[in-house]
């Protein structure tokens, strides 16, 4: 038995020795077809995958809606489970690369008639106590069986483990990557609702001073002061602040649906207070570096490199099917017409046999699913290269739209303070008869859209530096998920 055991490990040893040669072609990462350098600059000393995002976001509010969505987004859900279903594909697919080892035991008791061995009627006085008609005997097993074992010669084995490792990673890529889009998504419903919340309370104060201006005229009116245009114009000018108000309400509703199925449902727990959109430091400063870092933060980047290198291990898997299979069965144990006597040293038997297999024809199937793997290879290396570039091409637009919406608003502020000054000015002079009705409407038409474009500047600006937060791979090491990454076989 021993000797049969020592023979079937120097079996295993020159499998593992002889399973070094790999069919599949090096790897080469493609080259980035972007820019060294990104047109905009930014002030920061770290760069925003070192940032997690509860460090990023200064809003409280903001971080337990975030974290609420972290934890009970249904969309997020599904792609955990998605890289649960990933690494079990990868570890069925792994388990074929060692053999199976099952434990085999049997018990059978066979009766042979004597005339089927010649014998016959032949034997005088068969049939009795003394001479039987037939002969019984038993058969007990007991032992270990090793099942057909491809001897991994090429690498194809390898190779299609080391895909599947590969397409399991890129759903770990996959998941991260909506992670941080849901942190993106979340963030940016949540400044609209506080945009809209501001343009709401705006509103409001325009409505009613706009009704107090109905009221003066109508009296100026019934007065015989001013004629019913007046009135009718100050009618106007209410009606369109009522119009805007309920546009408002409309769109800050829909915002607080679409945030509560971002966060998985209704938060019932008070939540603390939020900031204004105008407050200062509502973000960490980060320095988005070089362009080249976006292939090591970006998880999309990654996902499509992971797939590219699935296609690379593919290619060595359909290499390596030109060359003969080599396939192993190996038995060891006991057997033994006695079951008493089962385990014993002159009861021991083994088992080895292999097989070799080489298709000579079969039509062209093994030429064209090389030209497939090859062909898939070529696409994924495209694939990656823009993603490369709707990564670089996103950070870049981030950053010009950062300088340019800091223009915006600054430009916007001038022009309201200028128009809060026309209006001020028109209703002075209509009030000392100097100017038409006409001119107090144009006046605080002007400035009423004014302020809701400042408020609506600022949070597109506040939407902008989230946007390159997640342009740029921003960190989540607060609130992720810890996946572990199985090493390569």
């Amino acid at each position: 038995m021993r000797k049969g055991i020592s023979r079937a490990a120097a079996m295993l040893a020159l499998t593992s020795a002889l399973a070094g040669c790999n069919l599949a072609p090096q790897y080469r990462q493609p080259i980035a077809p972007v820019s060294a350098t990104y047109p905009e600059a930014m002030s920061g000393t770290r760069t925003a995958a070192e940032i997690g995002w509860r460090e990023f976001f200064a809003d409280e509010q903001l971080k337990a809606y975030i974290a609420a969505a972290l934890a009970n987004n249904r969309d997020l859900a599904q792609a955990v489970a998605r890289v649960a279903q990933a690494r079990a594909q990868y570890r069925i697919q792994d388990a074929q690369r060692l053999p199976a080892l099952d434990a085999t035991a049997g018990a059978a008791r066979t009766r042979v008639p004597l005339n089927s061995l010649g014998f016959g009627n032949a034997i005088p006085g068969a049939g009795d106590a003394q001479n039987p008609t037939s002969i019984t005997y038993n058969q007990f097993s007991l032992g270990a069986r090793v099942s057909s074992f491809e001897l991994d010669f090429w690498g194809r084995v390898r190779n299609l483990a080391e895909a599947q490792r590969r397409q399991y990673l890129a759903t770990v890529e996959a998941e991260r990557a909506f992670r941080l889009s849901l942190v993106g998504q979340v963030a940016a419903t949540y400044l609209q609702i506080r945009a809209a919340e501001e343009q709401i309370a705006l509103a409001e104060q325009t409505v009613t001073s706009r009704r107090e201006g109905r009221g003066i005229a109508k009296r100026r009116m019934d007065a015989g002061v001013t004629s019913s245009v007046d009135y009718d114009q100050a009618a106007a000018l209410l009606t369109q602040a009522e119009t805007q108000l309920a546009e408002l309400r409309r769109t800050v509703a829909q915002s607080q649906n679409l945030l509560t199925v971002l966060v998985g449902g209704p938060i019932t727990a008070p939540l603390p207070a939020g900031r204004r959109l105008g407050d200062q430091n509502q973000f960490a400063a980060i320095e988005p570096g070089l362009p080249s870092a976006l292939l090591v933060n970006r998880p999309d980047v990654l996902q499509a490199e992971q797939q590219l290198l699935a296609a690379n291990a593919n290619i060595g898997a359909a290499r390596a099917a030109f060359l003969p299979s080599i396939s192993l069965t190996g038995l060891a144990g006991f057997v033994s017409p006695a079951l008493s006597s089962l385990i014993d040293g002159n009861s021991t038997q083994y088992q080895v046999q292999g097989a070799a297999l080489l298709p000579i024809f079969d039509w062209g199937r093994r030429n064209a699913q090389l030209r497939l793997s090859r062909a898939q290879a070529d696409e994924l290396t495209a694939a990656y290269q823009r993603t490369v570039q709707g990564a670089f091409r996103e950070v870049a637009d981030a950053l010009v739209a950062r300088r340019r919406y800091a223009e915006q608003i600054e430009a916007q502020t001038r022009a309201v303070d200028a128009q809060r000054r026309l209006a001020r000015t028109a209703r002075l002079r209509y009030t000392n008869g100097i100017a038409i009705y006409l001119e107090v409407l144009d006046a605080e038409r002007n400035l009423f859209s004014a302020e809701q474009q400042l408020l609506t500047l600022r949070s597109a600006a506040l939407q902008n530096d989230v946007t390159l937060y997640v342009a740029l791979g921003g960190g989540l090491r607060e609130g992720g998920v810890a996946s572990t990454v199985p090493a390569s076989g």
